[in-house]
């Protein structure tokens, strides 16, 4: 359950005031004090640093859920708020306010988490650092692996990762004692992405991947000493570690996990939802009136598919025709993952010469379309790593594709693409990411109901950008859209109205041409992170909302291109933030 909110921005442009020296001196304690957060962060979550190009701290792995590690943090947060709310919100200037309030907002947030022990669940199926260290370690991740260092980083990393594996396991027996247990469904999962990365053979091991790719340029002595190195870390750190945490869930953990599927199973569930649903759409909507909203949206897109189901001839019910997109051969045509990689290149060339007209400003950034490792892909969702921000790691859009003969054209490769890649989450996070006037805790800041609803939103820039002309992926597309209406009913549901799992996967069976296994993966997903599924739908339901104020307000002097760049420039925030700082920018259009 994803409870640290990576914090975004760089160095608080010191804004020039019309009042005086006293607003100056106001507007430049407050920058140091936004800045001095975010280094006082990185320190305290190194990985985060290492996620956004920052090699500082690359050797260091806190043991992030012990109790030391929370303390310490709590008071870290504490600190900043009562630092922040010294300051006159009214004397600092327009870019600061917003600062403040987003800071203010996730402060507040970060010391009200403490009160649910989400440390009694140090990781999932979906997420923690038992996955995320084996996309570091691999050599193919974020974690550089370029000088002699940086392999000497890694294995100091290496050295801190038993610590953290025995408190997890700490951890899991408290939360078995308190009632904060993870569901039956979810462990199973869990152990075979254990047991899978312990080997006998160090050169087998997924992290013997920087040897096989050590640098040339290297020396024979450095080159001796780091094969038996990692082959000792491999053998006597790492596997012992992944094989602990295994047998412990297998033997101990999944005997005593919960047949329920929601976290109001758990002491002070209910109260820790709502805090998810604030956290993860940045608004005050009650569950209830998202469960609602997701009803309506559901039946709308409905609608549209029956439309498209008429289009293409076929007179069945719309359930029969999602049987018939799952198992028309037609729509399976490929053969190879290279095949498929091609295919989404293809759709980058389609949307190339409308991107001109829609953005004025785009990322510097370079962007690539990846395979997802072998050793993830089978539990992975296609998912956009971000390009570091000094442009030396490409913004990657990672596909995978365990068998390419499986690979449904309707299973929305253009709204994939717009939402994952271009213009979604590429050129969000890069543009956010290249700004360096933005203070850096907003230049690194991620908020789902703003990076998620716009690139939700770019799904539906489709037609404006030149795609869905074929009526089957624009069903595609469809698909991708009544999947986020979805998530806004089943999530509220297993997590306040006892919907069970199965329920759940019914449910979203019955309402999109999905696969099985993909709902079950999808509904596990929101079993292990609640509130997290929400945020799409209500950030893009905002931002065509605001769109279309716009468009009324302005008549002629609305420009789309204006209103996506306004959109985008100031990076990640709340979605109250974003509608003040937008309803501004519209008034300034108007004069």
């Amino acid at each position: 359950m994803k409870k640290i909110i990576i914090a975004v921005l760089t160095m608080a442009s010191l804004m020039a005031c019309n009042n005086g020296q006293n607003h100056t001196a106001t507007n430049a304690d407050f920058a140091k004090t936004v800045d001095d957060y975010y280094e006082e962060r990185l320190k305290l979550f190194p990985l985060e640093a290492t996620f956004q190009g920052d090699d500082r701290y690359n050797d260091q792995l806190p043991n992030s859920i012990s109790q030391e590690f929370l303390d310490q943090t709590r008071a870290f947060y504490g600190s900043y708020l009562k630092k922040l709310t010294a300051f006159d919100r009214e004397k600092l200037s327009e870019q600061d306010q917003i600062s403040y309030d987003i800071l203010k907002r996730e402060l507040e947030l970060q010391l009200e988490q403490f009160t649910f022990h989400l440390e009694y669940v140090p990781f999932s199926q979906f997420e923690g650092l038992t996955l995320t260290f084996g996309q570091l370690g691999s050599g193919a991740g974020a974690q550089p692996f370029a000088t002699v260092k940086d392999y000497d980083d890694w294995l100091k990393r290496v050295s801190a990762f038993r610590v953290w594996g025995d408190t997890a396991v700490a951890n899991f027996r408290k939360g078995l004692a308190a009632g904060v247990v993870w569901p039956k469904s979810l462990v199973e999962k869990m152990i075979p992405q254990m047991t899978d990365l312990v080997v006998t053979d160090p050169t087998k091991s997924l992290f013997y991947g920087p040897i096989n790719r050590l640098p040339k340029d290297f020396g024979e002595a450095d080159k001796t000493r780091l094969t038996a190195a990692y082959k000792t870390a491999i053998l006597e750190e790492i596997v012992p570690t992944y094989k602990k945490l295994g047998d412990f869930l297998k033997n101990e953990y999944l005997p005593k996990a919960r047949t329920s599927s929601g976290v109001d199973a758990w002491p002070q569930g209910a109260e820790l939802y709502q805090y998810e649903v604030r956290t993860w759409t940045t608004t005050d909507k009650t569950p209830e009136e998202i469960y609602q909203t997701g009803l309506k949206e559901v039946a709308r897109i409905r609608g549209e598919m029956e439309k498209v189901k008429t289009q293409v001839g076929f007179t069945g019910t719309l359930d029969q025709f999602f049987t018939h997109l799952k198992t028309d051969p037609k729509l399976y045509p490929y053969k190879q993952p290279k095949e498929v990689l091609a295919a989404f290149n293809a759709i980058l060339a389609k949307i190339e010469p409308n991107l001109k007209k829609m953005f004025t400003q785009t990322p510097k950034s370079k962007f690539e379309i990846r395979q997802t490792e072998k050793f993830r892909e089978a539990s992975a969702s296609a998912e956009y790593n971000p390009a570091s921000a000094d442009g030396s790691r490409p913004g990657i859009f990672y596909v995978p594709i365990p068998d390419a003969t499986k690979f449904n054209v309707t299973s929305g490769m253009e709204s994939l693409f717009l939402h994952e890649a271009i213009p979604g989450h590429h050129y969000q996070i890069s543009l956010q990411q290249e700004n360096t006037d933005l203070p850096k805790f907003r230049r690194f800041a991620w908020y789902g109901a703003y990076g998620e609803g716009w690139a939700l939103y770019c799904e539906s820039l489709g037609r404006e950008l030149g795609l869905y002309t074929d009526p089957y992926q624009y069903m595609g597309a469809l698909n991708d859209e009544i999947h986020r209406a979805i998530r806004l009913v089943v999530d509220v549901a297993i997590h306040t109205k006892q919907m069970t799992r199965e329920q759940a996967i019914q449910y979203m069976m019955a309402n999109e041409p999905i696969a099985e296994d993909g709902a079950v993966a999808e509904i596990e997903r929101y079993m292990a992170i609640p509130g997290q599924a929400l945020s799409y739908k209500i950030g893009a339901l905002k931002i065509r909302e605001l769109r279309a104020k716009y468009e009324q307000q302005l008549g002629d002097k609305f420009s789309l291109a204006a209103f996506h760049d306004e959109f985008l420039k100031d990076g990640c925030m709340p979605l109250d933030v974003l509608e003040r700082k937008m309803d501004a920018w519209a008034a300034r259009q108007g004069n």
